[in-house]
């Protein structure tokens, strides 16, 4: 097949979108199938395995990360879109790309499948406090159901995401296919390595966060988790590892509690070992999102061999419903302290739940979440062909 995705986010701006297009992008790619994504230029060039149309865009004030795309240079590429063929359009942002993708899919004549990555309605309260609560989640809900009524289908990671979507009232085809893992990239990870570079001791326990340092990741909670397991484990280290706009907010917090010695930041680290060796490097991964729509970085934990000590809420639930490869705990600093406290004193749990985790990330295979992903783009097209043939040559 010929594929046309299109996103507000991409990478070198890291986020779990930017992960989930690469992951199903590349094992499209080795299958045979054509990838053409139209993203945001950013001021550190970026490139990868597939075609990537880079977009001239401003920087936005409220989140410096994020880019957003012109939408009268992205009206200027739909002329060479149209000579391309394109069966299908995978718009996988709701914003400048969102209306960008439904005009590119008018002109191209092709269906149009859009993922709803993220919980607006968890998610604006933490960069609009100002506005009620009430007013937020009838705007968050308004907006989506009038995008996702103009496509032809909608994908979501989980089916918790999929049941939000269904009490909002929207009706449109959907289907759950999560973003699955790449074969062992988190495998064989070097933690001794991620330790020593950062001046870790060998023997000092570790708790580690991945992701976006973003208000909606109820980071701050993790903070008073080591606050309050300290007294009990005074060679305890927190490690965030990722950066983002609630970074400020995090430091005060953990000089306020005097964890300076208990809390690292780490920033982003590459993809392409260096994420690997991290999460090597801990002992327990923590994690406690509200807002989560599928929780990748547990999975990517769990291929390391880490365990898990988990809040089970929106996607984090779905992968922990089956409760192996870690723990899952309450929202109360009591019980994830204690949850944590046991996997970190009981050698035989921990050893159970690591090899559990290896076995669980297995499952979540990226060829298998694809083939899903693949059958779906089909059924929209009306296509016949089998998983394996493009519906165009692409030699």
């Amino acid at each position: 097949m010929r594929i046309l995705k299109i996103s507000d986010v991409y990478f070198p701006r890291v986020n779990g979108v930017s992960t989930s297009i690469q992951t199903f992008a590349h094992e499209m790619l080795r299958q045979g199938h054509e990838i053409t994504l139209i993203a945001p230029e950013y001021p550190t060039a970026y490139d990868d395995s597939f075609e990537i149309v880079r977009v001239p865009s401003r920087f936005l004030y409220v989140d410096p990360e994020d880019r957003m795309m012109k939408r009268r240079a992205l009206r200027r590429l739909l002329p060479a879109l149209r000579e391309r063929q394109f069966d299908i359009v995978h718009v996988h942002t709701p914003f400048v790309a969102h209306y960008a993708g439904l005009e590119a899919a008018r002109e191209l004549g092709a269906p149009v499948v859009e993922s709803y990555h993220t919980y607006f309605e968890e998610y604006l309260g933490n960069y609009l406090p100002w506005l009620p609560r009430a007013v937020l989640r009838h705007a968050a809900r308004s907006f989506s159901r009038k995008q996702c009524a103009a496509v032809d289908a909608l994908v979501v990671p989980t089916r918790p995401m999929l049941e939000v979507l269904r009490g909002y009232g929207i009706c449109a085809r959907a289907e759950v296919v999560p973003t699955g893992i790449p074969g062992d990239q988190f495998r064989n990870g070097d933690g001794a390595r991620f330790r020593q570079r950062h001046g870790i001791a060998e023997t000092r326990r570790v708790l580690l966060y991945v992701g976006r340092v973003a208000h909606e990741k109820n980071i701050g909670f993790l903070l008073h988790v080591i606050d309050h397991l300290r007294e009990r484990m005074a060679d305890l280290l927190l490690v965030i590892a990722g950066e983002g706009p609630a970074v400020g907010h995090l430091k005060r917090l953990r000089d306020t509690l005097r964890l300076e010695g208990h809390v690292q930041f780490v920033g982003y680290l590459s993809r392409k070992g260096e994420l690997a060796d991290c999460y090597a490097a801990g002992d327990v991964f923590v994690f406690a999102s509200r807002t989560e729509t599928q929780g990748l970085v547990l999975l990517e934990a769990m291929q390391a061999g880490t365990p898990v000590v988990t809040t089970a809420i929106m996607g984090t639930a779905e992968v922990m419903a089956d409760r192996l490869g870690g723990l899952v705990a309450d929202e109360s600093v009591d019980d994830f302290s204690n949850k944590v406290a046991q996997v970190l004193l009981d050698a035989e749990l921990h050893t159970e739940l690591s090899r559990q985790a290896i076995q669980k990330a297995h499952a979540w295979s990226a060829p298998a979440t694809t083939s899903q992903m693949l059958t779906l783009y089909r059924d929209c097209c009306g296509s016949t062909a089998s998983d394996t043939l493009p519906l165009h040559d692409t030699g």
